[in-house]
Formats: structure tokens, sequence, C-alpha cells
């Protein structure tokens, strides 16, 4: 069978970058309905093969002895021959379909200009064609989305929008940049889904391009690995994933959290643990929106009560918009609470006085998601690390630059570091500035707040392992916001579970995590990758799991999770459950709570 996209010894240099090859004489070759990972870590070349494909490097010199699109000789195309081929022969799915989607125009008007271009729905019916891009999705509402502008959707919705798009004229091939980076393990399960199904539908081949090769092996057949600029393995997904030849290949391997590898002990082994360095109690955090001219209050966490002990690592797992970042930032009063009481160190916290939160930082520090929009452009790392320390009034002059190079040490980043900018850094650098700074006031409590979605898999090891070795040594309790419960696995001492803005199942990472309890807590452990294991064999029921979660405006009555539940009992849609704690003489579910009705009887 002939190739549908034949490409031989292509190679990409960067301007003011002589004699540094991005893309290094790669050869690669797709047939119809494949699909293809490509692997590497950032850096390594993956997005510049993708985007010299396509045509839309500017400035790069790309050259390949070969470049073959089907009958077409991409290397002699001028731009607008290009352009005809674009989102008709070959399409593109980016990475953040935020910025890949125009934001002022409708989902349904950026669905039919893409029709209207390549000829593929009539000036007649151009809505009815947009209708049918998006049917098979699993998106719901379909008149209403295309009705709806990009910011109005979820990001599962969006990259799933962006599929249908792309696969919308049946392209022979499509180029999948790094789809499902930073989503939650359900909504990326369905967006891979979707792009398998289109794929097999139309008999498209696909390059899925990724840095998580536990994703790329659910649903690719064939795996090329890169790194610096080059292809160094190629082989079947099951050749490579149980007898990889390249030490780079392995090195990868090796970093993917593996969802059997047995659960972290707690740390501590006496009978009291002490008090906890903070606890939350019934804590409510709603804020003011506008739907549709109306001003309206959406509550995105309900009766939320947790605790946090020194030394700890406590989880809070969830979906996206299941109330975890906000949960996160009213901690440290960046999202004001309506209700409930919440106590630093033993004491109150009524949250009415700046001079309180003052406190509050001073103890409890915050990591964002995104270590480069949360450091200072402006500022050097030094700056941004002394900032704290002047904002607490900690130490002297002399005794505040020995701090600054003793927490980039603890870190492991060199004194030097100190004068660089962020954008000088990688972004595992980065993210060790972003813990240094939290670090360097000598806090009781860090948030982290999905500190590693998106890091490669091998940076991810080495910050878990730092995290980890920081907590030893500080003392420090650490609560880690997370979707990714392979990571979890790694890491925590206790776990609890949000769903919708309430806390749906807490308890110790061995009990949970091995022998969950709540169906919701289930289905996530089902969706995570497995390396080997088929996308569609992971899900109890993947009807039920395609279902959107319903809006925190309006959630359903009873049980908030009983729209998407596979037990689902008719009691459901009516009773809002209590929290039940499990049976205390059994060893798995000792100190286990969960909000299920499944379990009314085990009180």
């Amino acid at each position: 069978m002939n190739p549908v996209l034949s490409v031989r010894n292509l190679t990409v240099h960067y301007p003011g970058k002589p004699g540094v090859c991005a893309v290094d004489g790669v050869d690669l070759e797709l047939a119809a309905g494949e699909v293809v990972g490509l692997i590497g870590e950032s850096g390594s070349g993956k997005s510049s093969v993708a985007s010299a494909i396509l045509g839309i490097l500017d400035t790069p010199r790309v050259s390949a002895d070969a470049m073959l699109l089907g009958e077409h000789d991409i290397l002699s195309l001028n731009e607008r021959q290009y352009r005809q081929l674009r989102g008709r022969d070959i399409s593109m799915v980016f990475q953040e379909p935020q910025t890949a989607l125009d934001p002022v125009f409708t989902v349904g008007s950026q669905i039919q200009a893409v029709l209207k271009r390549h000829g593929k729905a009539t000036v007649s019916e151009p809505g009815k064609a947009a209708e049918r891009v998006l049917e098979g999705m699993n998106l719901g509402d379909i008149p209403g989305l295309l009705r709806s502008y990009p910011h109005q959707l979820s990001g599962g919705m969006r990259q799933r929008i962006l599929i249908a798009m792309a696969m919308a004229c049946r392209p022979a091939v499509l180029l999948a940049d790094e789809p499902t980076t930073a989503l939650d393990v359900t909504t990326q399960a369905l967006v891979l889904d979707s792009l398998v199904r289109m794929g097999r539908e139309h008999d498209t081949a696909i390059l899925f391009i990724t840095h998580d090769l536990a994703v790329a092996a659910t649903i690719c057949q064939r795996i090329v690995v890169m790194k610096d600029g080059r292809f160094v393995e190629t082989a079947p997904t099951s050749s490579l994933l149980y007898q990889p030849s390249h030490p780079y290949t392995r090195h990868l391997l090796d970093c993917i959290p593996k969802p059997g590898r047995p659960v972290r002990d707690v740390i501590r082994s006496d009978d009291d643990p002490g008090e906890p360095i903070l606890a939350l109690v019934n804590r409510r955090v709603s804020h003011p929106v506008r739907v549709r001219g109306k001003r309206q209050r959406l509550v995105a966490v309900r009766d939320a009560t947790l605790d946090i002990r020194r030394g700890e690592i406590h989880a809070l797992v969830g979906e996206s918009g299941s109330g975890k970042s906000t949960l996160a930032q009213s901690l440290l009063g960046l999202k004001p609470a309506d209700s409930g009481s919440m106590s630093l160190n033993g004491q109150q916290v009524s949250g009415r006085k700046s001079s309180e939160w003052s406190r509050v930082r001073r103890h409890v520090q915050l990591v964002f998601q995104d270590p480069r929009a949360s450091l200072s452009p402006r500022r050097t790392v030094g700056q941004s690390l002394m900032e704290p320390l002047d904002h607490f009034k900690i130490d002297t002059p002399a005794g505040r630059r020995s701090r600054i190079e003793s927490v980039l040490e603890r870190v492991g980043l060199e004194t030097a570091t100190t004068s660089r900018f962020p954008h000088e850094l990688s972004g595992g650098q980065r993210q060790r500035v972003a813990l240094a700074r939290a670090m360097i006031s000598e806090p009781d409590l860090i948030v982290a707040d999905e500190p590693l979605s998106s890091l490669d898999v091998s940076v991810q090891s080495k910050i878990i392992d730092l995290l980890l070795e920081l907590r030893d040594q500080a003392g420090f309790g650490l609560l880690i916001v997370s979707h990714d419960l392979a990571v979890v696995r790694q890491m925590a001492d206790r776990v609890s579970v949000m769903y919708l803005g309430r806390i749906v199942e807490s308890g110790p990472a061995r009990s949970l995590l091995n022998a969950p309890a709540h169906p919701y807590t289930r289905t996530l452990l089902e969706a995570v990758p497995q390396p080997g294991q088929a996308r569609r064999e992971t899900f109890t029921d993947p009807e039920r799991l395609a279902i959107e979660p319903p809006s925190l405006l309006t959630p359903p009555p009873g049980c908030v999770f009983h729209t998407r539940c596979p037990e689902v009992l008719n009691r459901c849609t009516q009773a809002d459950p209590p929290e039940y704690t499990l049976d205390s003489a059994s060893e798995v579910y000792d100190s286990h709570k969960v909000r299920c009705l499944l379990y009314e009887n085990h009180q």
C-alpha cells in the first residue's frame, strides 16, 4: 500500500541559531487509517516536523529530499496552492483550542467558513452542514453549541469541536499536536475516542504528537521516538513498550507513572498525628456571573471539609470545573468564602481583615499551574525570590541573599540562576523557581495547583522526587491539586475527590486508590492511560461517561453525579447523599468517607 504521506530527509533550521537543526534529516511515512505517535520531550522537534509538513513555518529554512501528500509534491507548491490543501487534504489540531479558535466568531460561523472554503457546504444550508460536522462527537445540544463563542465552552468541548472542524472535509492526513495536554483524564479519554473514531470513519492517517508515551500507547499502532531533532527509534507500539531498543526510549518508559505501582505508605506511624496545620469545615465558595444579561451566583464549592497535617501530602483530585482550584485559592483569600470555618495552626481565620490574610500567606504559600505566567517576565529569578522576603520583612539584607542561595541549592538550581529571567529557563527550571519562591518564607503549608500538568514525563518524575525530598527535609504540609491519579498515586498520603463542587470521597491514599468506593472515583481511575490497553475497554459505561458534566449554575437534584453514574439508583435523583464513614473494622476502609447512597447501610 502506498503511503498517503511520505517525507524524506526533512531538515528545519531556525534563524539566529547557526549550526543548530530543530529537525535533522528525519524520514516519515503514514498509511491511510494509521495512527502513528510522535513522542519526545519539549524541544525535541516534534511540533517543527508537523509545522513543516503543514507549510506554516515562515522564517525557518525547511528542506527535504521529498515531501509527498498523495500525488501532490508539497515542496513544489506555492502558498496559494498550499492553502487549497490545508483543511481539505491535510489538517491540524493544535494544542490549545482556546487560541486556535477565533474568540470573536461563534463556533457555527467558524465551521461554516471551513466548509464554504473547500466547497463542502451550499449557501442554502450552511447551518445544517455545520450540525452534521458535530454529529457523533457526544456534545449534547449541537444547535446551542453552534450559537456559542469559544470562551463559553469547556476545554474538552473546544478540543472536540476543533477535531470535528479538522475532519470536516475528510482529509487524508491529520496532524494532532498535543491535543490532550492539561485535560483531565475523563475529558482526555473522550477526546482520544473522538479522534480515533473520526480517523477510522474517514480512513484518515493521524500523526499524534505528544510527550506522554502512556497516552500514545493507548491509540497508536506505531510509535516514533524523537530526541534532539532526530528519530532515534521507530517500532510497532507493542514492540516498543516491551522491547525498547534505544536508551532514551527506556528512559521515557521508566518515567511513566505505573497504574499498578503500590501507593506510598503514610509517613506517620504514631497513633496521634497531632493538630492539623489547616482545617476547613463546611466551606462554601461562590462568585457572581452574568448569564444572558442576568446576574447569578455560581456556587463553585459546597460544604467542603478537609484538614492537612504537618508533613502530610493531601491530594485534591477531580475533573476540570469540579472546584479544586477555587477551593485551593480560597485558602489564601484569593477567592472569598461565603460560609464555613477555617483554622490555621489552631487559630480561627475569619477572613474579614487583610491583616489576617497576611498572616495566612506568611504560613501558606501557593504554587500555580503555569510558572511562566506566575513569574514576572521583567524580574530576574533573584528579584522574584527576594519579593516575599521583603514583603514579610524576613531576615537582614545579607541573610536574605544567603536564604536565596540556599533555597536555589535545595531545589537543584545553580546560584547563577538568580540573574536569569524566566524566559531563559526551561519549563522544569521555572517550576523549580516557583517551588523555591514558595519555600523561601518557610511556610507550614504549600498549596500546589496542577504543578506537573504541562511538564514532560521525565521532568514530572524529577519534580515529584524533589517535592518528596523537600517535604522530608522541611516538614511542611502539601496540598497538591491534580487531575492525574497516576501522579497522585506516587505522592499522596490522603486523597479527597471533588465533583461539581462537592468532596464526594476522601480517605487514605492506599484504601481510596486501591479500593475506591464512589463510582466517580472508579471512573477517574479507569480513565488513567494504561499502555497497551485499548481506550474503549477501560470504561465501565462509555455512554454515560460521554455525557458532559452538568453546569455549576444548575446542578442536578439529588446526587450531583447521578446523570453520569453507571450505578445510579432511583433514589439518587431525589436524595442528596450524606457523608458515610465506611466500616472502620475493615482494614481497607479505615477512615474512609464517601457521599453515595450505595453505602447507606455501612453506617
